[in-house]
């Protein structure tokens, strides 16, 4: 019996050799936007160790959108190139894919740095105005947001836009939205952030509207082979605001509009949240989400050994898996899972004596070894 988690995928004619997917993860660690060594290394090491794909952090499509000053950002000729160094990394290193996740803060923007204390960051430190769909502050500590305009809201739909032409010109191979975790797209779904009165506010359809008018622009503005998907919270975890149904209708939609895939998060909208986090928590969602629509389905959340991820993928629940905290911990534990699981995997060359079934097959001492 083969082994689901290492069968591959095709999303719109991109392939993954796995469905191990490496969630997006904030460093913290740019200066001016620009990926830096660190994101180098960090992104590179998921590539030589056989992830199917790997994506970005949050990547901010304008200097106002950014969550802290420290993000990454892709609006500049230098981020760009910055990018694009490491995604020629992973086009040498081996068959992994490498993915661009574009985003907006929205009322989220200008914080501190989480080991900085967090919180909102003043215009005397570095700080700027947020925007946002309606003027509703994030909890009393955080200013109010500014209302976005119709020219404001037109605006961030063009740099979302600029922002995907630049990822595959750097060399992404596929694109992500960020709808989730209480940024800007979610904003403007959830009720409880969204309380405008014009064609972005009120019933579900036009709350959905800028996801779609954004979805719609970045499918424009890159060639039709390149895969694009959204991650989006499934629920706020609140009563009252965004939840499972309400997700069908946005994905259906997108769908329709040429959606490739859906990375099923939940959460990070308010403060106010009632998360029951336990292992694979948020998994109900990307199997409901699976079973109503025609979309590849990446489940996330609390899954972290490889027998589990392979249950949900075998069980169809999902059909792509992504690790974050698991990740950090073991850079490797993509090989790690093959090996445990009994499947063959195809290491990077300067790593195939690492497997563990070539740990006796030579000495140190063999032609070519040149170990310590």
């Amino acid at each position: 019996m083969s082994i689901k988690l290492f069968e591959p995928i095709e999303i719109r004619g991109v392939q993954l050799s796995n469905r191990v997917v490496v969630a997006p993860m904030t460093q913290f660690s740019s200066t001016d936007g620009i990926a830096g060594d660190w994101h180098f290394v960090h992104l590179g090491q998921f590539a030589a160790s056989c992830a199917g794909l790997v994506l970005t952090e949050s990547t901010y499509v304008s200097p106002n959108g950014r969550n802290t000053l420290n993000c990454l950002g892709l609006y500049t000729d230098e981020q760009e190139q910055a990018l694009g160094k490491i995604a020629t990394y992973f086009k040498t290193a081996g068959k992994t894919q490498f993915g661009v996740q574009l985003c907006h803060a929205g009322r989220k923007a200008s914080a501190r740095n989480p080991w900085d204390g967090g919180g909102p960051l003043p215009k005397t430190e570095g700080g700027f105005d947020r925007v946002a769909p309606s003027p509703i502050q994030l909890d009393k500590s955080w200013p109010e947001p500014e209302e976005l305009s119709s020219n404001g809201i037109i605006e961030i739909i063009e740099q979302f836009a600029s922002s995907a032409r630049r990822a595959v010109k750097a060399g992404a191979s596929l694109i992500e939205l960020h709808g989730a975790h209480g940024y800007l797209i979610h904003q403007f779904l959830s009720p409880l952030t969204n309380q405008r009165h014009d064609s972005y506010g009120g019933e579900i359809h036009n709350r959905i509207r800028l996801a779609c008018e954004i979805f719609e622009a970045v499918r424009d503005a890159v060639d039709p082979s390149v895969p694009i998907g959204i991650r989006i919270s499934a629920t706020d975890w609140i009563k009252g605001g965004w939840d499972p149904e309400q997700s069908i209708v946005l994905l259906r939609k997108l769908q329709q509009m040429g959606l490739d895939y859906v990375h099923v998060s939940s959460g990070g909208l308010s403060p106010e949240q009632k998360i029951e986090v336990s292992p694979g928590y948020q998994v109900p969602f990307a199997e409901r989400i699976k079973s109503e629509t025609d979309l590849i389905v990446v489940a996330v959340g609390q899954i972290t050994t490889p027998e589990q991820a392979e249950s949900i993928l075998r069980d169809n629940k999902a059909d792509l898996i992504a690790l974050a905290r698991a990740m950090l911990f073991n850079p490797h534990w993509t090989m790690a899972a093959a090996h445990e699981l009994g499947a063959q995997l195809n290491y990077p060359r300067p790593y195939v004596r690492g497997h563990p079934d070539n740990w006796s097959r030579a000495g140190i001492n063999a032609p070519g070894n040149k170990g310590n």
